[in-house]
């Protein structure tokens, strides 16, 4: 079957519906505000003219082109162009400053395709099992899980603790505007209707990374200077040496297990996976201080994951009919329409189709290797643009994607205002990874915590009676007794 499989894919039409998919969903991708969903969505009324194969070749290819394509704008204006991306940022950002955009676009091209490619992998060879360990997740184990890796915010607060959990307050804070989970109960709405449906963590993206760092660049001297500023282009091969790549190996392996096993988990995604995945890097890092001041451990960290979790949220698609994430969905949907019904039946019924799947997504994320290395070198001269026209530019690219998150100026306004907000976090050295981290969990927790209360009447012991859920409690309280001891050393240290 995975012979029939690539002779289905290789044929010209599939082929180029891949190759122009990855192209469409790199843009997508990398333009703050649009995403992989944006053009999957946009795409999808096109697949349906198509046979079925060829239709979700599309749709796979743009999914995956959309999840890479972020890391460009990321590393090259510390602007996330996705959720998924966000971590990119934290170390990408400052190496492009440094004149090593080159090294970082490259090491984040492989890490993506390898992230990508393991998750591949075990979509084909372990999806069945993989997918009824996710099938024993219940509301006290995503609870569970959820809560741990909040924990791990104390990875990212850098220096100063108190600062660092401010930041992930704040994202709480602000997670929990909008109607509450299970009642619909209004919070902190202020009256105002279009804050029912809570803030949407695009628009809260593009404030505090895009119009924040707009606003802090604008104010500096570099912008009243018509001068380019000096890049580096010095790019050979890779972008990055196979020395270096050598020595990412096992945080490559374990940032794309991270991604794959959070991408089959419903409702986490990759906006968790690479903040989890940078924040574990960190922790496990012998050099975990420069982590955030340029390092390629933090962009190898955060791109495979994110690559990683496209192969893993397909897993519980095809195996249990069970979308990982918002563009599973939509894929299920396509499927639907297709007259393709996924489920454990799936590989028996539809063999030559999912098998297509599978050498689809192995092609498109080949086309993204080829793609990105091929535009490398363009994507490092736009870092020699005169910030007094690349910032305008990205301001109005920033101000149309808010627009297009729902088509309605609300986004916009509350894009400006994080902008804002940001700008002033930023100079009181607030850092936003905790924000953000804090923002994306916080809902989880409180709706899978809500759900766990309500089917045991209040009885919370199911977090240490249940075995996946006590182990991962365990380790939360492990991991912030460790927490609590390290701090108490390095206090102890600097008394000394």
């Amino acid at each position: 079957m995975i012979w029939e499989g690539f002779v289905n894919i290789f044929t010209p039409e599939c082929l180029g519906l891949i190759l122009a998919g990855v192209i469409l969903g790199i843009i997508f991708g990398s333009i703050p505000g649009l995403s992989a969903n944006m053009a999957v969505t946009l795409c999808l009324p096109l697949s349906f003219a198509l046979d079925p194969i060829p239709g979700i070749a599309l749709l796979i290819a743009l999914y995956l082109g959309g999840i890479t394509g972020g890391l460009i704008s990321a590393i090259l204006i510390k602007i996330p162009g996705t959720p998924a991306s966000i971590a990119t940022c934290f170390d990408g950002g400052p190496l492009a400053e440094k004149g090593e955009a080159g090294k970082a676009l490259g090491t984040g091209i492989i890490a993506s395709f390898a992230g990508g490619l393991i998750s591949i992998l075990c979509l084909i060879f372990i999806a069945p099992s993989l997918a009824k360990v996710a099938l024993k997740f219940g509301p006290f184990e995503y609870a569970a899980v959820g809560i741990f890796s909040l924990t791990l915010v104390a990875g990212l607060v850098g220096k100063d603790l108190i600062k660092g959990l401010m930041g992930a307050f704040i994202g709480m804070m602000l997670s929990t505007i909008g109607s509450a989970p299970i009642d619909g109960a209004p919070r902190f709405t202020l009256g105002v209707r279009s804050l029912q449906g809570g803030v949407d963590v695009i628009a809260l993206m593009i404030g505090l990374f895009a119009v924040a760092e707009v606003i802090k660049t604008a104010e500096s001297s570099v912008i009243r200077s018509a001068k380019p500023i000096p890049v580096s282009f010095r790019i050979r091969g890779m972008g990055v040496s196979l020395k270096e790549l050598w020595g990412q190996k096992w945080n490559m392996l374990r940032s794309s297990a991270i991604g794959t096993a959070i991408g089959i988990l419903p409702g986490l995604g990759g906006s968790t996976a690479n903040i989890i995945s940078y924040s574990v890097a960190k922790n496990q890092s012998k050099r975990s201080e420069l982590f955030g001041t340029g390092i390629i451990d933090g962009v190898v960290a955060s791109e495979a994951s994110n690559n990683a979790t496209v192969g893993g949220a397909l897993i519980p698609m095809l195996t249990l009919g069970i979308p990982g994430d918002v563009t599973t969905a939509i894929l299920l949907g396509a499927l639907t329409i297709h007259g393709v019904t996924a489920g454990p039946l799936l590989f028996t019924t539809e063999g030559p189709l999912v098998y297509s799947v599978f050498a689809a997504l192995l092609i498109a994320n080949v086309a993204m290797l080829f793609v990105m290395y091929g535009g490398l070198r363009g994507f490092v001269k736009l870092l020699s643009f005169p910030k007094r026209y690349l910032l305008p530019v990205v301001m109005v690219l920033c101000i149309v994607g808010a627009f297009a998150i729902n088509n309605r100026m609300f986004d916009v306004w509350c894009v400006l205002v994080f902008g804002i907000l940001g700008y002033v976090l930023n100079k009181a050295e607030i850092p936003f990874a905790p924000i953000v981290m804090g923002f994306i969990l916080c809902p989880i927790i409180e709706l899978y915590l809500r759900r766990a209360a309500m089917l045991a009447e209040g009885d919370l012991s199911g977090f240490f009676t249940r075995p996946i859920a006590c182990v991962f409690t365990v380790i939360t309280i492990l991991f912030v007794v460790w927490q609590i001891v390290k701090i108490i050393r390095s206090r102890g240290k600097d008394k000394a």
